[in-house]
Formats: structure tokens, C-alpha cells, sequence
């Protein structure tokens, strides 16, 4: 079965398909590169649920994500649906250990996200900005003056927690 015919098959319900994506991922049957140069033409509903099947993929094995994996969920953040900016970010959250040096332009797209009125896109971006943060890279000296801009300004405390304790689990390691 193809990717096209998995998503054309309304027999199967949608949060099944992404696992079904998510599996191939694992099992190495289909690589993250095939699966985004495939959602990279696809409409958003489609390409929101690549990305999530990506998500499934490296919240269970973050090794599997390679740079253009960084790149593309790092320009899928500027997407318009609120839906492909929660799952990129969640990516994001899940391989920025990986590419502590390349993070710049996700941490400038996360901000700009932090700030959106979609509390889902809102706390996606929190947790990838905090597992940013917990690197302690050289952008925490511009990043946690923001964060700690943004959790002021956060009404939602759910939100506001994630960044407190990526800001606690930061000074407290050192």
C-alpha cells in the first residue's frame, strides 16, 4: 500500500493512518525523506498528518530525524493551519537535541508561533522551546529573556508551566 492509497482509504479512521505512517517510519519501510517529499505537495489536511506521523515516529526514536526533517518541520511552522504549526513544533520538541547548533531559525519561527491565539499552536511551541531551552546552547542567552517575556504575557497557566519548568530544569542544572 501506497501513502496516497493509505490517506484515500476511508475505511480506515484518520489517527490510524498516522500510526500506520508512523510504523513505516520505524520499521525503516518507508524513510522521513520519502514521507516529506511526498507532504510537500500535498493540501494541509494530508501534510498535517505527515507531519504528525513524523511526530509519532521520533517521539519513540528521535534518531531516525536527519536535517531535512529539521528543515522542513522548521518551514512548516510559517504554514497557515494551526494544526501543521502544533505538529512541526512538537517535532521540533522531540529531535532539537540533535541539532543543537542548527536551531536558530526554528527558535525564531517558535516565537513568532508562541505568540499565536491557537492555544494548542501556543503550548506545541512552549514544549519545543523548552526542550530548546533545557540544551543550554548558546541561544539561551537571547531565548530566555523571550521565554520569560512570553510567559509573563501567557494566560493560559498549562502554558505557562511548561516554560517555568524548562527555566527551572536550566537554572538548576547550572
Amino acid at each position: 500500500m501506497t501513502i496516497d492509497d493509505l490517506l484515500k482509504d476511508k475505511a480506515i479512521k484518520p489517527k490510524e493512518k498516522t500510526e500506520i505512517i508512523s510504523n513505516w517510519i520505524l520499521e525503516k519501510s518507508l524513510s522521513i525523506d520519502e514521507l516529506i517529499a511526498y507532504a510537500e505537495n500535498q493540501k494541509d489536511p494530508v501534510k498535517a498528518t505527515c507531519i504528525e506521523a513524523i511526530e509519532y515516529a521520533t517521539k519513540q526514536n528521535s534518531n531516525i530525524a536527519d536535517e531535512t526533517a529539521l528543515t522542513f518541520v522548521t518551514i512548516t511552522l510559517t504554514a497557515k493551519a494551526p494544526r501543521i504549526k502544533w505538529e512541526s513544533a512538537k517535532v521540533i520538541g522531540n529531535i532539537a537535541h540533535l541539532f543543537p547548533t542548527k536551531l536558530k531559525k526554528s527558535i525564531d519561527n517558535l516565537l513568532i508561533n508562541a505568540r499565536h491565539e491557537g492555544t494548542v499552536v501556543r503550548w506545541s511551541s512552549a514544549f519545543a522551546l523548552g526542550e530548546i531551552l533545557k540544551l543550554k546552547t548558546k541561544h539561551n542567552k537571547d531565548l530566555l529573556p523571550s521565554i520569560e517575556t512570553i510567559c509573563e504575557k501567557e494566560e493560559k497557566n498549562s502554558i505557562k508551566k511548561i516554560y517555568l519548568d524548562a527555566i527551572k530544569k536550566t537554572m538548576k542544572q547550572g
